[in-house]
C-alpha cells in the first residue's frame, strides 16, 4: 500500500477511541469509517479524526471500501465480528482477549490463516518501554535463566459494564481481563508455558467459587508449575483494597538476579524496569512513556507493507490455554 491503510473502527468507547486517535495521530492509518451502537459517540469520535463516514453496524461498515477493521467491543462479540471481517478477507485488529476460551481463540486464528490475512490483538503491555529494556537485559544474560515468575495485576476500580459479570459474555472475570496481559508477558520472558500442575483459588466478593461457573471472579490466585520445573505465581483482582489505583508487577527470577517491571505510584500508565541483585536494585527504564497505541500502530504499519497472515498471532493460543487451565476448563 502506497498510502496508510483505510481502516474501519467498530466500537469507540474509551479504549477504542483512544487507540483510534493514537494511530491516526501517528499517521499509521486513515480512519475510513466508524461504527458504534451509540450513534452520538460514533459521530463525535469520527469528527475528532476528520472521518465523515459513520455506520449503523459492522455489516454496513464492511460494505465500505476498507483495507482492514479494528474491533473494540465486548468480549462476547469478538468471535462473530472477527469472523465477519475475515470472511470479507479483511485484516482484523481486535481488543483483548481475542476469544473467551482457547477453543474460540484457535478457531479465529485458524480462520485468519486460511484467509491469509493479518490478525492482531491489543496485548498492549508488551509494548511498554520498560518491557523492551528488561527483555534486552534478559537476553544479555543479566539474570541467567529465569526459573520463577511473580505476576500481579490488581485494579482497585474494576470494570463498570454489566456484561463483564456474565461468564458467558466475558469468558471469566479479573483473570481473563487482567491476567491475559500477565500470561502474555510471562511467555515473552519464559517462552512456551506448558503446565504440568495448576492450583487456583477464585473468589467473588470474598466467597470461594469452587468451580461455580455461574459467577465471575473478582480475585484470582494461581500457582502454575511447568513441565520443565519452572513456576509462575499469578494474582489478579478487581476492586481490591490496594491503597492505590493499581498494583501491576511482573518479576522474573533467575539464578543470578531478577528483573522487575512495575507500575509507579499506583499508575495504570507509568512503569519502570529494575535489575535486582540481592538487596541492591538498579533502574533500567522509567518515566513518561506513551505506549497505549503502540500495538495498533505497529500492526497498521505492518499492514501497510504486507497484509498477509502473520504466525506470531499463534502465541495467543498458548495464553488462552493457560487461562483455561487456571479456570479448570478442558482445552
Amino acid at each position: 500500500m502506497a498510502e496508510p491503510p483505510r481502516v474501519g473502527f467498530l466500537g469507540v468507547g474509551w479504549i477504542g477511541r483512544h487507540r483510534m486517535q493514537a494511530a491516526h495521530q501517528a499517521g499509521a492509518l486513515q480512519v475510513a469509517a466508524v461504527a458504534d451502537t451509540n450513534t452520538a459517540a460514533a459521530q463525535d469520535a469520527a469528527a475528532a479524526v476528520g472521518c465523515t463516514t459513520v455506520c449503523a453496524d459492522l455489516e454496513t461498515m464492511l460494505d465500505e471500501p476498507l483495507d482492514a477493521v479494528v474491533i473494540a467491543t465486548p468480549t462476547a462479540l469478538h468471535a462473530e465480528q472477527v469472523h465477519a471481517g475475515l470472511r470479507r478477507a479483511l485484516p482484523v485488529f481486535c481488543q483483548k482477549p481475542l476469544g473467551r476460551t482457547a477453543a474460540e481463540t484457535r478457531r479465529l486464528i485458524r480462520l485468519a490463516c486460511e484467509a491469509d490475512v493479518l490478525l492482531g490483538v491489543d496485548m498492549s503491555y508488551r509494548h511498554l518501554a520498560a518491557v523492551k529494556v528488561a527483555l534486552e537485559a534478559l537476553h544479555a544474560g543479566a539474570i541467567g535463566t529465569p526459573h520463577a515468575a511473580e505476576l500481579v495485576f490488581h485494579n482497585a476500580y474494576g470494570p463498570d459494564k454489566a456484561w463483564v459479570r456474565d461468564p458467558g459474555l466475558a469468558g471469566g472475570g479479573a483473570l481473563i481481563d487482567l491476567g491475559c496481559h500477565l500470561v502474555d508477558l510471562a511467555r515473552m520472558f519464559l517462552g512456551e508455558l506448558v503446565p504440568t500442575a495448576v492450583h487456583a483459588d477464585l473468589f467473588a466478593q470474598g466467597r470461594p467459587l469452587n468451580g461455580d461457573r455461574s459467577e465471575v471472579e473478582d480475585l484470582a490466585l494461581a500457582q502454575v508449575r511447568l513441565v520443565d520445573g519452572r513456576t509462575l505465581r499469578i494474582a489478579c483482582s478487581w476492586w481490591l483494597p490496594a491503597g492505590t489505583d493499581a498494583v501491576i508487577e511482573a518479576t522474573f527470577i533467575g539464578e543470578r538476579g531478577a528483573l522487575s517491571i512495575r507500575n509507579l505510584n499506583g499508575s495504570f500508565y507509568d512503569f519502570e524496569a529494575r535489575l535486582v541483585h540481592g538487596r541492591q536494585s538498579r533502574r533500567l527504564a522509567g518515566g513518561p512513556d506513551d505506549w497505549g497505541g503502540r500495538a495498533l500502530i505497529g500492526w497498521a504499519r505492518r499492514l501497510a507493507i504486507d497484509a498477509s497472515y502473520d504466525p506470531d498471532a499463534e502465541h495467543l493460543v498458548g495464553v488462552a490455554e493457560l487461562l483455561d487451565r487456571i479456570y479448570g476448563r478442558v482445552t
